[in-house]
């Protein structure tokens, strides 16, 4: 009889560090905005990052991230956690061998978490000089997130408890990058059974106006509403949403 292979060993074989990141959005002034920390060491000292550290023996990845969103930003209550890509460049970090977890966190608009002195959000159409592969996570996140609100319930994660078609279709806006109509984004939210009516209004505003009425939406979980659908921009002949 043949000799039966032996098990490969991990003995002496070179292991990569392991590290999460957060892509944190929230619309902010009506902007699409990243959570980004100023980098104070070397390498790219001054220049801002994602969020993240190193992964723990015994801890899982989003046990990981959820504790240097804890520690370095003070976010520890976000409506949408997912894990979004891992980057396996061996040269996209100068001076070691490191795979990245990236994750997409989302926050309401109406929070305002507390942030450390070297921590800032800004506009994800108009990012500082930022170290690694940043960016490039950054735009990921953005992608999965515009993705999805075509074909999931995931504005939740970006709107208060309670909102007007108005104030629900200017997040949209601001996640999509083009404008979207509040009444087509009501008719396609509702015909999904996604937005609840509570019956309230909202009182107007110093300058007038009729009472605009509060909806919720029916989970604050994510869901699959119509996995064939597209947000498109609007063209000449087509409607904002579809």
């Amino acid at each position: 009889m043949g000799r039966k292979p032996e098990a490969e060993s991990n003995t002496g074989h070179p292991t990569p560090s392991h590290v999460t990141l957060a892509v944190v959005l929230q619309v902010r002034a009506g902007r699409l905005q990243v959570l980004l920390w100023q980098r104070a060491q070397q390498p790219f000292a001054g220049r801002w990052s994602l969020p993240g550290g190193y992964l723990q023996p015994n801890e899982t990845l989003e046990e990981s991230i959820r504790r240097h969103l804890a520690a370095k930003v003070d976010v520890r209550e976000l409506a949408h956690l997912e894990q979004l890509e891992t980057l396996s460049e061996p040269k996209r970090v100068p001076r070691e061998w490191q795979l990245a977890t990236g994750y997409l966190g989302l926050v309401p608009s109406d929070l305002d978490p507390k942030l450390p002195g070297d921590t800032a959000w800004h506009p994800v159409d108009r990012l500082p000089a930022v170290a690694f592969d940043h960016r490039e996570i950054v735009h990921a996140g953005r992608e999965r997130l515009r993705a999805k609100l075509s074909y999931t319930n995931i504005g939740f994660a970006l709107a208060p408890a309670l909102f007007t078609v108005s104030e629900l279709r200017d997040l949209y806006t601001a996640a999509l990058g083009h404008e979207v109509s509040a009444t087509n984004l009501q008719r396609v939210l509702v015909r999904r059974n996604v937005l609840h009516a509570t019956g309230a209004r909202r009182s107007p505003g110093p300058t007038g106006g009729r009472p605009g009425a509060l909806f919720r939406f029916r989970e604050r979980r994510l869901e699959i509403t119509d996995q064939f659908a597209v947000l498109r921009p609007p063209g000449p002949a087509r409607a904002a949403a579809s």
